[in-house]
């Protein structure tokens, strides 16, 4: 059976209006990860640039990124490394403040998790504002991370969330 394409994947997508929120349009994922075609397809798409031993860590953000980040690391013979919310790590971390449309968000990364100079992937499911992609990115050059890429199964372009990630090489599967 051939790959499926990243069209075939946008139409497994479901959209959830109203969630969580009324007004929000909820991009639901759960449909592509119930496919073991469609969910392998997503992954080679979001590592088509890389092969195996060429990537040293993936690192994904809480909670659904976790799920690509993680299948990525499998499939390129990296490890994972997640990026949390505030509080929810068990050892010493290092934390990133970005801001919310009413607000601010921390993230955290272990110290020890990426070492200078290491070859790092960001891979997440969906990229509305950049914001939590911003701060990840941040926390990675902390660090000494060399970004190769950063990746996202969806991107919501008409937030403009690639205004906050400058300078590095972004792929998109789905955009809307």
């Amino acid at each position: 059976m051939p790959a499926p394409t990243a069209l075939e994947i946008e139409h497994a997508i479901r959209n959830v209006p109203d969630f969580p929120k009324p007004g929000i349009q909820f991009k639901d994922i759960t449909p592509v990860l119930a496919d073991p075609r469609l969910f392998a397809g997503a992954i080679d798409l979001l590592t088509q640039n890389f092969a195996p031993g060429s990537v040293d860590a993936v690192v994904g953000i809480d909670a659904r990124g976790f799920i690509f980040a993680a299948a990525a690391a499998l499939k390129l013979k990296a490890g994972f490394v997640p990026v949390r919310k505030v509080g929810k790590l068990p050892w010493q971390t290092i934390e990133q403040s970005y801001d919310l449309e009413y607000g601010t968000n921390t993230v955290a990364m272990h110290l020890d998790a990426i070492k200078p100079g290491q070859r790092v992937l960001l891979v997440d499911d969906l990229m509305a504002t950049g914001g939590t992609a911003a701060a990840a990115i941040a926390l990675m050059q902390k660090l000494g991370a060399q970004i190769l890429e950063v990746g996202f199964l969806i991107e919501l372009k008409f937030l403009d969330g690639r205004a906050k990630i400058p300078g590095l090489p972004i792929r998109s599967i789905v955009v809307y």
